[in-house]
């Protein structure tokens, strides 16, 4: 009998008719004799309509009250799913995240998962019911409030009930049928990937990759919690039930990298266009500069990824170039003008009009040469990089956005992951 936990995000359970289909998938793993829990998102859409309701009332309001009604979606989901499995002669109940309970810290919108008791839900599925818990929501429990875990959260309340109920998979129901190679829609002959490392699959989403939340993602790969990436629009009959001989032949595994016997140089290519640039001109050449700029950002909560930093030629000035999330740019300008008071006059250039592309591969950390290859093809295509980052599996520029899907496609193809 396998543990199996599904989650279904918010265009999967969009309204009662794709409700009624989520309920045949998980009535599939019932009829297998699989042990199930099933976490839901709001029905898509239903999120942003409070969150719009919240701040027309007040643009400044309490974070608690806040939570409180941004997860009343999920509760109306977790009820409408428990229903249409108990119409089709299912044993189900859903459950709050309270009632768990899901325990979180005290950072009410952006919370994170302390601890999940499992016994009790696990007794409930091992006398044969099919738990339905509301994704998204804990509970803080200093002042026993509801805490949301933030937008995309429900990847995580998938992955953290897994690792409580010591499930055997944790299947992530969404609308596309695995993780790719790059974006589809750019490139045509991107691949479905059967199974892709955690630390690819990290990169991947945090470089752009919008199929899983980064943090689910960070949690599965402290836990080795194998992950599958599947869609909710294939046929119910069309996917095998959860078990260890028939979990490849469907969506995308994300697994320990030992799982994974033929190994790519490059596994896929993620791109972003949330990205800004920001150029500090004549800055002064002396200790304490950089610390006296990226400090105050990293205080007002604002995440630095790439930095380059230039001599100038008669080695007093400096030129110093980063990038922030474009929503962040705005801010990011007033704190850095706010620094000159403490180093002195600097001019900024700032530009959204820029995009990341990133190559990433755990077989890099064996293979020699492939920045180089990189560099050489996109300067064949006339790209002109601005500014580089590396890790041990990934290589990132950042170049003019004009060029975004040029970049994209020269790569897929260079690094043979083209479709035959």
């Amino acid at each position: 009998m396998t543990t199996v936990v599904m989650k279904f995000g918010g265009t999967s359970v969009a309204n009662v008719e794709r409700i009624r289909n989520v309920a045949q998938h998980v009535k599939r793993e019932v009829d297998a004799g699989n042990r199930v829990a099933v976490v839901v998102s709001a029905m898509a859409g239903t999120t942003n309509q409070l969150v719009g309701w919240v701040r027309e009332t007040s643009l400044l309001h309490d974070a608690r009250e806040y939570d409180a009604i941004v997860a009343s979606g999920e509760n109306i989901t977790a009820g409408l799913l428990a229903i249409a499995l108990q119409s089709i002669g299912i044993q189900a109940r859903s459950w709050q995240g309270w009632q768990i309970p899901v325990l979180t810290d005290s950072a009410h919108g952006a919370a994170r998962i302390i601890d999940i008791p499992g016994e009790k839900l696990r007794e409930r599925l091992d006398s044969g019911e099919v738990a339905v818990v509301t994704g998204f929501q804990g509970i803080e429990p200093n002042r026993n409030r509801v805490a949301t875990l933030g937008r995309g959260g429900s990847d995580t309340s998938a992955v953290a009930l897994a690792v409580a109920l010591r499930a055997d998979l944790c299947d992530i129901y969404t609308d596309v049928d695995g993780v790719y190679t790059t974006d589809p829609r750019v490139v045509p002959k991107a691949r479905r990937l059967s199974r892709i490392s955690y630390e690819e699959m990290l990169e991947m989403a945090s470089l752009g990759s919008k199929v899983l939340q980064t943090r689910s993602v960070e949690l599965a790969m402290v836990h080795r919690m194998r992950t599958r990436v599947l869609s909710s629009f294939t046929p119910p009959d069309e996917i095998p039930a959860a078990h260890p001989d028939t979990w490849h032949e469907i969506g995308t595994i994300v697994c320990d990298e030992d799982e994974i016997v033929e190994q790519q140089v490059v596994s896929g290519i993620a791109f972003s266009r949330d990205e800004a640039k920001i150029t500090l001109r004549k800055i002064a050449d002396r200790p304490g500069v950089a610390a006296a700029i990226f400090g105050p950002l990293a205080d007002a909560n604002i995440n630095v990824d790439m930095i380059v930093q230039n001599l100038s030629t008669d080695g007093k000035n400096t030129d110093m170039t980063f990038t922030v999330l474009q929503s962040d740019l705005v801010r990011s300008l007033e704190v850095v003008k706010s620094a000159a008071r403490d180093i002195g006059h600097f001019d900024v250039e700032s530009s959204g009009d820029v995009v990341k592309v990133s190559v990433i591969g755990i077989g890099m950390r064996s293979h020699a040469g492939v920045a180089a290859r990189m560099f050489t093809a996109l300067a064949e295509k006339g790209i002109n990089i601005q500014a580089i980052s590396t890790s041990e599996i990934k290589i990132s520029v950042l170049i003019d956005r004009a060029y975004s899907e040029l970049a994209v496609r020269t790569l897929h193809s260079l690094y043979g992951l083209d479709a035959e």
